[in-house]
């Protein structure tokens, strides 16, 4: 029987879920910069969209704990159900796992806070009870330090879960550049999400391909004047 982890993430044969994205959990985390954890989520988020991934938001404790679920997160989603709980493990909601198999897919992307106990405890169970396929999103979750994600990384691995990035995500779902339905919005996201990738890509339109700048005004550029001695 062939191993399901070997066949590649595409738009028809995954769903996503995030976890816990809120204020309070990523005061927590210590593992990677936080402003780059928002923007990697941010980033995963708007590719599930371009794609039409099934996607779930989960949140635990808003109002008494952990705030809310980033803005720029819900933006992507509008008029989205929230799914808030009380337990740090989602699986023990009825409504995640109901969410889960109305999208009726195994394979089960994961962004969410804290890696060590809301990613760690959701991905076990859902593998165990659920018989789903996990694939946790490292870049655009985070642990209380990095030994505590790392090393919940690590256990997830050890019981199958299979670890990637947001960026690896994205392009997995593309996979050909000749995919011309999702090729500007992914463009587009890697331009104001992928860093130095994204500048690079700014760089060849302009300046190889000569397409306008990617500005909403106008600014005009004043030549050298050099100054009198």
């Amino acid at each position: 029987m062939m191993n399901p982890k070997l066949e590649v993430l595409t738009p028809t044969n995954c769903q996503i879920i995030f976890i816990d994205q809120q204020p309070q959990m990523a005061f927590g985390v210590q593992s990677i910069d936080r402003q780059t954890l928002k923007n990697n989520t941010v980033a995963l988020a708007k590719a599930a969209k371009a794609f039409n991934i099934p996607t779930i938001i989960t949140t635990v404790e808003t109002e008494a704990f952990s705030g809310h679920t980033y803005p720029e997160l819900l933006d992507v989603f509008p008029g989205k159900d929230i799914l808030e709980r009380s337990s740090m493990n989602s699986w023990d909601d009825q409504k995640v796992r109901d969410a889960l198999a109305t999208n009726g897919k195994k394979k089960v992307i994961v962004s969410g806070l804290w890696t060590e106990v809301c990613n760690n405890s959701f991905a076990l169970c859902a593998m165990l009870e659920g018989g789903y396929e996990i694939y946790m999103v490292a870049d655009a979750s985070g642990g209380t330090s990095k030994e505590a994600h790392d090393h919940a990384m690590q256990r997830m691995i050890q019981a199958g879960v299979v670890p990637v990035t947001w960026q690896q995500v994205m392009l997995e779902w593309q996979r050909d550049w000749a995919l011309k339905d999702t090729y500007d919005a992914v463009m587009a996201i890697v331009k104001e999400h992928s860093g130095a990738y994204g500048m690079g890509v700014d760089y060849a339109y302009t300046m190889v391909h000569k397409a306008p700048q990617r500005i909403t005004g106008s600014h005009e550029t004043l030549a050298p004047v050099h100054a009198r001695k």
